[in-house]
C-alpha cells in the first residue's frame, strides 16, 4: 500500500537508487507560506540550491492521490499558482491522500513522506512550535511530535520567531530532539542571526554534522536531528526589532479573532507589511541557504552509508 501511495519522479528514484544525494523540501512555503509570485520564486531558489550543490532537490506535495516525490517545473507553477489549497499534517495526510486536488505538506507530512520515500535529509525555512499563550491554548505544532519520532536530519533556520522559542526548545528537549548549531553556539532566530538562546551542541561543516547524524542512527534513537542554520547575514534583521514588530503583529492577529492554522500565514503576512516586504527577502534568503546546507549534509551522507531504516 505504501508503494501505491507513493508517486517518486524520476530523477529522484534513479538519485536513490544510485546512492547520491537527495533533498528533500516541503511544499506549504509555496501553498501557504509566501504570496504568489514569491512563492514560486522561493521554490525556484530552493531546488536551485540543492542541484548547485550537486544534489536532487525532491519537492514534496499531494496530488492525483498520491505522495509527490519530486516535482516537475509545471507542477511547481501549478501549485504556487493554485488559491484555497489543503495544509496538510500528520493528522489529515491520509483523508488527503483520498481526494484528487494537490495539497502542500507541513514540516510534519513533509517528514513522514520523505522517510517513506528513503530521503535521509530535509530542509526547510522554519520548523513549528509552541505558539505564544500556548500553555494557555495549547496551540502547539504536530512538527515538535514529529521531529521526535522520525528519524530524519532536518535543516532550518530555528522555530519560527513568531513562537514561544524557549518553550519550544523545552518541548524539543523533552521530546529528546537534539538540536544543533551550524557554524554557532546560538539557536539562531529565523529572520536574526541569533535567538538569545544557546544550543547545546554545534558542528562546523558537513562532514562533521554528517558523522554526528550516523552516530545518531547507529545509536537507534527514533527521532530526528535538528541543524539550526542562522541566516545570512546580508538579509538578517535585528532581534530586538523583529521582537517589536511580531508583538505588534500579534496583537494584530488577536483583534481580528485569528486562530489556529490560519494563525501562523495570517501573522506572517502582517510582519511583512509591518517590515515593508524585509521579512520576505530574510524569508527567501533562509529557505535558499538552508536548501544549500542541506545538500551539504545529503553529499556528506552520501560519502559514507547512512539508512533511515
Amino acid at each position: 500500500m505504501t508503494n501505491e501511495l507513493l508517486a517518486i519522479a524520476d530523477e529522484v528514484a534513479e538519485a536513490l537508487r544510485a546512492g547520491r544525494a537527495v533533498v528533500a523540501l516541503e511544499s506549504t512555503l509555496i501553498t501557504h507560506g509566501l504570496p504568489h509570485p514569491l512563492n514560486h520564486e522561493a521554490a525556484r531558489r530552493a531546488e536551485a540550491a540543492v542541484r548547485a550543490a550537486g544534489a536532487v532537490p525532491a519537492t514534496i506535495a499531494i496530488g492525483g492521490r498520491r505522495i509527490r516525490v519530486g516535482l516537475s517545473p509545471d507542477e511547481l507553477a501549478a501549485i504556487a499558482d493554485a488559491t484555497a489549497l489543503k495544509k496538510v499534517s500528520r493528522q489529515d495526510l491520509a483523508a488527503a491522500l483520498g481526494r484528487d486536488a494537490w495539497a502542500g505538506t507541513t514540516v510534519s507530512a513533509t517528514m513522514i513522506c520523505a522517510h517513506l520515500a528513503g530521503i535521509a535529509v530535509f530542509a526547510t525555512g522554519g520548523i513549528g512550535g509552541v505558539h505564544r499563550g500556548g500553555e494557555r491554548s495549547l496551540d502547539i505544532s504536530a512538527d515538535l511530535d514529529e521531529l521526535a519520532r522520525t528519524p530524519l536530519a532536518v535543516v532550518c533556520a530555528g522555530p519560527k520567531s513568531i513562537l514561544d522559542v524557549p518553550r519550544t526548545m523545552e518541548a524539543l528537549e523533552t521530546r529528546g530532539v537534539p538540536v544543533v548549531g551550524w557554524g554557532t553556539d546560538e539557536l539562531p532566530g529565523f529572520f536574526s542571526r541569533g535567538s538569545g538562546l544557546p544550543v547545546g551542541n554545534r558542528v562546523d561543516g558537513a562532514s562533521e554534522a554528517a558523522d554526528l547524524v550516523r552516530r545518531h542512527l547507529a545509536l537507534g534513537l527514533a527521532s530526528a536531528i535538528l541543524f539550526t542554520v542562522p541566516i545570512p547575514e546580508s538579509a538578517a534583521i535585528p532581534r530586538e526589532e523583529m521582537e517589536s514588530v511580531i508583538q505588534r503583529a500579534e496583537a494584530d492577529a488577536e483583534s481580528a479573532g485569528v486562530r489556529g492554522p490560519a494563525a501562523t500565514p495570517w501573522i506572517l503576512s502582517r510582519v511583512a507589511d509591518l517590515t515593508d516586504g524585509r521579512s520576505v527577502t530574510a524569508n527567501l534568503a533562509l529557505i535558499e541557504n538552508d536548501a544549500r546546507v542541506g545538500a551539504e549534509l545529503a553529499l556528506a551522507l552520501c560519502a559514507g552509508s547512512v539508512s533511515t531504516g
